[in-house]
């Protein structure tokens, strides 16, 4: 089978890499030349485990890329589109790029093909792309939908792995082309789940939506046990131990960011309103996210004082471990925060250092930030370490030499990873979020 990939970014090349991977010929699309260069040579622009060796041992027998839409669809039996769809100033997703790719693709086919909605687009983006094709396209072409369910740091296992694979269509011709490319991925269970393209559309939102909800939700308990002088540790354990609610997503923490979660959900409110209706859940847990960094922060000026000329080491940039993308990552946010408060901040991050500091260079504070790269030596003679993000390296550090190498004496946990009583033996104050300060 012969398939295009139109995008090369974290969505379009997983895909491609993966479908090359079970022996189709995968022709990847990109109008950036220099980006193909790089992908040529074997070098992902972004880290995502098991993807670089995946990409290299494909290329170029059954994996391709290409900046010439137009040569590169004649063959295919699907065209997927894979592109960004940022989002507007209300919160609406920008549908520019993907109905220009539809628009490109329906002029370039020389016979029928199937055009698969690969980005995640809100309800009723189907229906546009099938009116922008049929107003160019000399073939049949029929617009599918096929929403992703990739984790960033895992993403190769969920697309090798799926839970689900979700179609929506009508068309029966369409639906077997998808069910045969899929098949590799679906053989001990066929989790292949067919539905109406605006059903298919709803799914990814309303997946994404419920994810952050129940981040949101545990995080609105740990303020809670804040309040109460509980333990949100012991009362996430006892939540989670319930078959109908489960552990996954179940973390309280400094709060969701990336690039799917802020965006999906803002997304959906914007699509419902549109609609007629009012999605007050998704709203509440829009809301209810910037709650933990507040709270964080509070911890911090109770704990430090004054906050201005005092030093903070920050371990975490990337908005979760196994990736270096800080889109709406919490920890950034809360670097902006202690240095508008006149704080020093010293941060470090296996991945993300390069992200962040253009992050914060467009924000215009990289000159107030130092980045190290080492972790320890990020907190010499700073008055308190934060964990931002729980990179598996930063789980069981060394806390003696940490003592050592702090002025003050204060860790503050914002992903609840630490052993308190580590951070306590060790002569260090530990808090995490939602749980009692411990140590003096």
């Amino acid at each position: 089978m012969k398939v295009a990939v139109v995008g090369t970014g974290y969505v379009g090349l997983v895909a491609g890499a993966c479908f090359a991977d079970t022996g189709a010929h995968i022709i990847c699309i990109d109008v950036d030349e220099a980006k193909l260069e790089r992908l040529r040579r074997g070098e992902v622009p972004f880290y995502e485990p098991r993807l670089p060796e995946i990409v290299r041992r494909n290329w170029p027998a059954r994996l391709e890329f290409s900046s010439d839409l137009a040569r590169s669809v004649g063959g295919c039996d699907a065209v997927f589109i894979a592109v960004g769809t940022p989002p507007n100033e209300d919160g609406s997703a920008d549908l520019t790029h993907v109905l220009d790719v539809a628009e490109a693709v329906a002029k370039a086919a020389t016979h029928d093909l199937v055009l698969v909605l690969k980005s995640t687009v809100p309800v009723g983006t189907n229906a546009k792309v099938c009116e922008t094709v049929a107003a160019h396209a000399k073939h049949k072409i029929s617009v599918v939908s096929n929403p992703e369910f990739l984790k960033e740091g895992d993403a190769i296992n969920d697309f090798l792995k799926p839970d689900r694979v979700v179609i929506g269509t009508d068309d029966d011709d369409a639906f077997e082309i998808l069910r045969r490319l899929y098949a590799p991925f679906v053989r001990q269970n066929n989790r292949i789940l067919r539905m109406s393209p605006k059903s298919a559309e709803i799914v990814k939102y309303a997946a994404n939506a419920l994810l952050a909800t129940k981040i949101s939700f545990v995080n609105e308990i740990a303020s809670l046990c804040d309040a109460a002088q509980g333990d949100v540790e012991h009362v996430r354990a006892a939540l989670g131990a319930d078959r109908r609610i489960g552990y996954s997503f179940l973390f309280p923490g400094l709060g969701f960011g990336g690039s799917c979660f802020p965006k999906d959900l803002r997304a959906l409110v914007s699509t419902a309103r549109s609609l007629g209706v009012h999605c007050g859940v998704a709203e509440a847990a829009i809301a209810a996210n910037e709650t933990p960094q507040r709270n964080m922060l509070g911890y911090i000026e109770r704990s430090l004082g004054q906050l201005e000329g005092k030093t903070v080491a920050i371990w975490g940039l990337a908005f979760k471990p196994g990736t270096d993308d800080v889109r709406e990552a919490p920890a950034l946010r809360l670097v902006v925060d202690l240095v508008a408060r006149g704080m020093n901040v010293r941060v470090t991050d296996p991945r993300a250092m390069d992200t962040a500091r253009e992050d914060l260079r467009h924000r215009g504070i990289e000159a107030k930030v130092t980045f190290v790269a080492d972790n320890y030596e990020a907190c010499r003679g700073a008055d308190a370490l934060i964990l931002a993000t729980e990179w598996p390296e930063f789980r069981n550090p060394d806390f003696v030499l940490l003592r050592s190498l702090l002025k003050g004496r204060h860790v503050f946990d914002g992903r609840n990873v630490l052993l308190p009583e580590s951070v306590v033996e060790a002569g260090l104050i530990y808090r995490g979020v939602g749980r009692p300060a411990l140590g003096s």
